[in-house]
């Protein structure tokens, strides 16, 4: 079964811009493998973190939203935790 998901991911903020765009491509790459489809991306920019994340006072924040089947999200996560760029991550069912 398809549902509609949400993804915030807070990007490493001493990346240059190349990389953060190559940064969220992957993201949207990463859900389309699953068998997923991108539907909307938005790119927060910089801004301040409530607390630290691995000494990082600030991030850049990635908005997904995107439908995907229910069993690729934890393929996903993991995938996503082992990107040492991608700091903090977030899905949620919309």
């Amino acid at each position: 079964m398809i549902n509609n998901y949400e993804g915030l991911f807070i990007i490493n903020p001493e990346l240059k811009e190349d990389d953060i765009k190559n940064v969220s491509k992957l993201i949207g790459d990463s859900i389309t493998k699953n068998g997923g489809s991108l539907t909307k991306e938005e790119n927060w920019g910089k801004r301040l973190l409530a607390y630290s994340i691995k000494k990082f006072k600030e991030g850049y924040y990635y908005k997904a939203d995107f439908s995907a089947p229910a069993d690729a999200i934890a393929k996903l996560e993991a995938a996503y935790k082992l990107n040492a760029d991608i700091l903090r991550m977030m899905i949620t069912k919309r």
